[in-house]
């Protein structure tokens, strides 16, 4: 959530920005019950005083008529003060929960995703020794026995698949390169000076999440997208995890850190599920889009100074990743209507996907300030006793899925085979082709 001291100081800011992201906030309706809710607050503790003086009275001996019949009114007034305010709160709350983060002042303003901003493109689009179209990824998969979508439809529905054989062991070789490279203090270090930031050189700590995660917290962590996105488990309490950052965010719930654990760095592993509601008919062939994928997410809390150097650290580990594999691949910034309800910024990276003959986004990279931490009550106790909210922030390792298919397509030879890169081969056996 937003913190409310800073509506009641910027409202007009306030409904400005969240219109910017394309929320409508009732900021003067919210505002409103605000002042109403503090005022009932007040009237509640002067009432409550009442009560005690009058409990003190009647202490001691028997109590004179007119007191006992006091502390009833008293009882009765209230009561009916707390139901208010129980009213009034839960309006307010609702309207709160409604404002979105507010972006930072670099995120371009737009209205859809195609007022996002390319930042710059690295790397020449792949050209072949071969005549004729690069192929398709799921066509350089069936020549190669790599996916079968056919079975998986049959025994759990579309947009689900069976990874097979080399391409199962490319998954696991980029998961061991990743967390072979993001647990490396001297790597983290390289690309902490070469990137200019003011940020430790601590590695990442591999983590293996839940994949499934309560309703509470996961309202807290303003990510819970139930009609698009989530899956609910019919008879528990329970979400399956949408994206690994959902897990690690949540992690520290209604907890206070000590200053010298920060920055907490995380690399997780997770199979991630989503309905994907809304995307009929795109990407239905190979396994671009599926409803359950593998991802390595990074997820960091830091304290509010070094909250958005910590982004573009992540966005400086993805490109890092990118350049070892050699992809061509483009960084987007993205425009206000499109990072997201909690985000102040994001950015996502695309990779050239030549089968596609096109940029297709493979990473992002979100922001999210304090904004999420209020509501997960994530502190930090500073080092002169001082609390304070966290910054949370995660992006894209890999959506392994996502990353495969830029290999198969990038790196496809004439034969119709798959050159392995040379940063993975150590962890396929020295193999150089799948």
């Amino acid at each position: 959530m937003l913190d409310i001291q800073f509506i009641r100081e910027n409202p007009d800011l306030v409904a400005e920005k969240a219109r910017q992201k394309g929320y409508d906030a009732n900021v003067q309706e919210l505002l409103r019950l605000d002042e109403e809710r503090r005022s009932i607050l007040t009237t509640i503790e002067t009432v409550r005083a009442r009560r005690n003086d009058n409990a003190d009275k009647t202490k001691g001996g028997k109590p004179e008529p007119e007191l006992i019949e006091q502390g009833k009114r008293i009882k009765t007034e209230l009561a009916q003060l707390e139901e208010q305010f129980a009213g009034v709160d839960t309006h307010f709350t609702q309207l709160l929960a409604a404002v979105p983060n507010m972006p930072l002042d670099d995120v371009p303003v737009g209205t859809t995703e195609a007022d996002n901003v390319v930042a710059k493109t690295v790397g020449e689009q792949t050209r072949f020794d071969f005549a004729g179209q690069p192929k398709h990824h799921w066509e350089l998969a069936e020549r190669l026995d790599l996916i079968d979508k056919e079975r998986a439809a049959k025994v759990a529905g579309s947009r689900f698949a069976y990874i097979k054989g080399d391409l199962v062991r490319l998954q696991f070789a980029i998961m061991n390169f990743v967390m072979q490279t993001l647990g490396d203090e001297q790597v983290i270090g390289r690309i902490v000076k070469e990137n200019g930031l003011s940020v430790s050189a601590k590695p990442f700590t591999p983590i293996l999440p839940p994949a499934m995660l309560r309703t509470e917290p996961y309202v807290a962590s303003a990510r819970l997208n139930a009609e698009e996105v989530t899956y609910k488990l019919a008879d528990d309490d329970l979400w399956l995890n949408a994206s690994a950052e959902h897990t690690l965010c949540t992690m520290y719930w209604d907890e206070i850190l000590p200053e010298d654990m920060l920055p907490i760095r995380y690399i997780g592993y997770s199979t991630s599920f989503r309905r994907e509601a809304g995307t009929y008919g795109k990407d239905v062939e190979g396994i671009f889009r599926l409803h359950q994928f593998d991802k390595l997410e990074m997820e960091v809390f830091s304290t509010a100074e070094t909250g958005l150097e910590e982004h573009k650290l992540q966005i400086a580990i993805q490109e890092h990743l990118l350049q070892q594999f050699a992809l061509p691949y483009q960084v987007l910034h993205k425009c206000t209507a499109d990072i997201g309800k909690p985000n102040a910024r994001g950015v996502d990276v695309e990779t050239w996907f030549p089968g596609q003959g096109k940029y297709r986004e493979t990473h992002t990279a979100d922001y999210m300030t304090d904004y999420q931490a209020r509501d997960l009550k994530i502190r930090v106790r500073r080092g002169n006793g001082a609390i304070e909210l966290v910054h949370t922030n995660d992006a894209t390792g890999f959506a392994l899925g996502r990353i495969m298919i830029a290999i198969m397509e990038n790196f496809q030879t004439a034969g119709g085979r798959i050159t392995i890169p040379e940063v993975l081969r150590p962890y396929m056996g020295g193999r150089s082709q799948i």
